[in-house]
């Protein structure tokens, strides 16, 4: 599971105030939800595009911190897809880009550059 955060003065209910109807407009009907850290998050078991196998996204409140927006995409081994599901691949990437450039502000360039700044504020210092 993957957590994003957004950007400076942004929330993530000002940027999807209806979190569940953007799910499925973006991956497929919602069919169950899962908890994780204490929030539900919804599940898309069938999503539309071929290329997942799963998706779960929501978002997860903090005492002490914003929300952010966690997502966990289960991809179908590229092996088991059929050359016509392969096709769908870059519209899966597009879907995937385009829900969580809306959700957080932020392109793809710039929520790498915010993971590796997370990752590295958390290794000790030797």
């Amino acid at each position: 599971m993957k957590e994003y955060k957004m950007r400076r003065g942004e929330t993530l209910a000002d940027r999807i105030p209806e979190m569940k109807t953007t799910i499925e407009s973006y991956f497929g009907s919602i069919t169950d939800t899962e908890s994780y850290n204490g929030s539900d998050l919804y599940v898309v078991d069938e999503p539309d595009n071929p290329v997942f196998q799963r998706i779960i996204a929501g978002d997860v409140s903090y005492n002490s911190k914003k929300d952010t927006l966690a997502v966990d995409f289960v991809e179908r081994d590229p092996s088991e897809l059929d050359p016509d599901d392969l096709a769908a691949a870059s519209d899966a990437v597009d879907a995937k880009n385009t829900f969580l450039k809306e959700a957080t502000g932020r392109d793809a360039k710039s929520r790498r550059e915010s993971m590796k700044r997370a990752v590295e504020d958390d290794a000790p210092d030797y």
